[in-house]
Formats: structure tokens, sequence, C-alpha cells
């Protein structure tokens, strides 16, 4: 779903030249897992690359703990407070796999006018718990609507890549479980579409458990989590049509990790919805939060407007 930056696996045990020997027996593995690296890059959600300002964002983050079904400490980072009461919209921004709340820094940093912004570390990724991936989207939904606003104010999920399922669980919830509560869903290259997905056979070395531990986590519980999705994209599916959320869809049309066939599926299942604004970006790929920011904050403007 997006691309990881290259993790070749280096070897710490660096033979000396008395023992030549053990080269030719240890080059192979090491470029096997650097082979690995870049073929799970394929398939991953996040931009490539070092987070840009993630230093600046980090004197934002919270952390809170949450119960069950997770038992763990969820990271945050939340917009510095903007004048007035509290009681505006919460923008929650959900990220992909991999990634982590500190590739929203723009939205962070220079937050849209009237609303508070949260972005959310998702289990098992930056300083979330907990070590291992958490694929279920229930546990997923879990940890996003710990850091829901209260009933009263407005909140609107967004959901690039992978954080768009997530997004759209927490709007079907809320639709049922809280249907006095104002949502708005917007989908920025969203991957919903369980026909859609494919696991690249490279995939299951790297859940092979020999393989798998020797792997930074942050590619582990990526591939775990790619591996589970399409059937949770399946039980997604039946969730769909009871959102009555606004719902605000950003794709760009060259998209070659969450194919533009995504927005055809979620216009077909979203008959429940308030209203379905769709915007297709010509010529844009899979990074439209980095490559289309104009784009998004329209739709997030959109979205704390009610307009659609």
């Amino acid at each position: 779903m997006a691309s990881l930056p290259p993790n070749p696996v280096k070897n710490p045990d660096t033979a000396p030249a008395q023992r030549p020997a053990i080269r030719p027996a240890r080059a192979p593995r090491t470029r096997l897992f650097s082979a690995l690296g870049v073929m799970l890059s394929a398939v991953g959600c996040a931009p490539p690359g070092p987070q840009r300002a993630e230093a600046d964002v980090e004197p934002l983050r919270r952390f809170i703990a949450v119960g069950a079904p997770l038992q763990t400490d969820i990271s945050y980072l939340q917009s510095r407070p903007q004048p007035g009461p509290d009681t505006g919209a919460r923008i929650v921004l959900i990220h992909g796999t991999p990634g982590s709340a500190a590739s929203w820094a723009d939205y962070l940093l220079a937050p849209a006018p009237g609303a508070e912004v949260v972005a959310i570390d998702r289990p098992g990724f930056g300083r979330s718990g907990p070590p291992g991936a958490m694929p279920g989207l229930a546990e997923q939904a879990a940890a996003v609507r710990a850091l829901l606003p209260a009933a009263g104010r407005t909140v609107v999920l967004v959901g690039h890549s992978m954080g768009g399922p997530v997004a759209a669980y927490v709007a079907a919830q809320l639709a049922r479980e809280e249907p006095q509560r104002r949502v708005a869903l917007v989908l920025l290259a969203a991957s919903l579409d369980p026909a859609q997905e494919e696991i690249h056979p490279m995939q299951h070395v790297g859940a092979w458990a020999p393989v798998r531990a020797l792997l930074p986590r942050v590619i582990r519980n990526a591939n775990t989590e790619l591996m589970a999705l399409k059937p949770e994209l399946e039980t997604l599916g039946a969730m769909l049509p009871r959102i009555t959320a606004r719902v605000y869809i950003v794709h760009g049309t060259l998209d070659n990790l969450v194919p533009v066939a995504n927005v055809a599926y979620m216009q077909s299942r979203l008959q429940g919805a308030a209203c379905v604004q769709t915007v297709l970006l010509a010529g844009r790929n899979h990074f439209l939060p980095w490559n289309s920011a104009p784009e998004v904050r329209q739709a997030l403007h959109d979205a704390l407007a009610g307009t659609c």
C-alpha cells in the first residue's frame, strides 16, 4: 500500500581478516534481508524518506492508556490550543502502514482554522504499544475512539491509505452507537475494496518466523497488517452502508499502491451516508497528504463546514 524506505539488515558480525570463510555464507543472508525490505516497500502506505518536521512536533506528544481490547498506551500528537472555547471540531488524523503521527506534521503545526487536530500513532507503530502488530480493525478503531472529543463536538475522521478503513470502521460504529454525534469522514487514497488487495510472495518470506524476528518493528508490523487486511475489509464491507456521516473521498488517478478502483467500491457501499463528495486528482499518486496538500486541506475545510 505504500512505499517503505529500503531496509537492508546490516550484518553485525563483520568477519575479521583471519576468518574469510564466513563472508560467503553471510552475504546471501544479508542480500536476502535487504531484498525483503525493498520488496515490502512496495506494499506499504507511508511516504518515502524520513518524516519531515518530526522534531518540531515532538513537543505536541501525549500518551493515553487504552483498556480492552488493547490494554496498552497509545501515543498521539495534539495541536496547540487555538484561541476561544474548547468546543470546536476535532480532526483525528490516522496514518497508513507503516507510518506514524509525525507524518502529519504540517497539519499539526498549521491546523485548520477553528479546529483542534490530533494525530495518532496507530497500535504497533510509532511510540504506541504494543510491540507487535494489531491487525484487527476493531482493535485499531478502539485506539482511535479513545481520542474522540466529547459527544457535543464535531469529529472529522481522516484516514490515509490503511488509515482509511480504520476511520470508516469508527464511523460505522458511531452511526450505530452514537447516532446523535456529528461526524465527517475524509478518505485519502483509502484502501477499502478487498478485491484490490494482493499479497506479494516476498511478504510470505517476511512472515516466516526466523525472518520476521530479524526485521525492524515497523516493517514486521506493516507486513502482518497487510497480510491480514483482505478479510478485515470483507467484514468492514458489510458495515459501510450503515455510515451516516458526510463522506469526502480524495484519490489520485495514478495511484499504483491503492488503485483508483477503490473509489467506485466506496461509492457503491456508502448508500447511507449523508452525502458523498468525490475528488479525483488527475496524475496524482498515493501520497496525497504530502503532494496534494491544498486539495487535502480543501476537503478538511468542506468537512468542517458541512459542505457536500
